[in-house]
């Protein structure tokens, strides 16, 4: 039996997952926070902060970290320039992408790239191998 409060947190998460989900559905848009608190129905400081308790990120954080994940598999499985990708992905400025892909994955976009394709596995378990962590160790640990 669910309490009140259990009730209350219940709520609380499935707002919050509806709102992650838009961000991976919609990563390419431009998303902000106000956006996404109304998917959530919540107010933007009450969605920043219990976006961030439950997920252990912030929206924006989590969105970036979304959009390096698909510009890395697009990175290597094409031979689209880095700059088309950037703005695919929803980064309106090449140098923001160039600077958070280096945050997050560790090495610059073009220098990501010269690894080469991707291996001939399963798209789930490569993207997994390479997906970038929100805890700052390297892709695949």
């Amino acid at each position: 039996m669910i309490t009140g409060v259990g009730k209350a947190v219940e709520d609380s998460n499935r707002r919050l997952l509806r709102a992650r989900d838009a961000m991976d559905r919609r990563y390419a848009e431009p998303l902000d926070v106000p956006t996404l608190a109304r998917i959530a129905h919540v107010s933007p400081a009450h969605f920043i902060r219990t976006f961030r308790a439950t997920f252990g990120e912030t929206p924006h954080r989590y969105l970036q970290r979304r959009r390096v994940e698909r510009a890395m598999f697009l990175l290597r499985s094409g031979e689209r320039s880095v700059t088309d990708i950037c703005m695919d992905v929803g980064f309106s400025s090449l140098g923001t992408f160039s600077r958070v892909f280096r945050d997050i994955v560790g090495e610059p976009p073009s220098v990501y790239r010269q690894r080469g394709p991707l291996p001939a596995v399963p798209t789930c378990f490569a993207m997994r191998w390479a997906r970038p962590s929100s805890f700052g160790e390297a892709p695949g640990e």
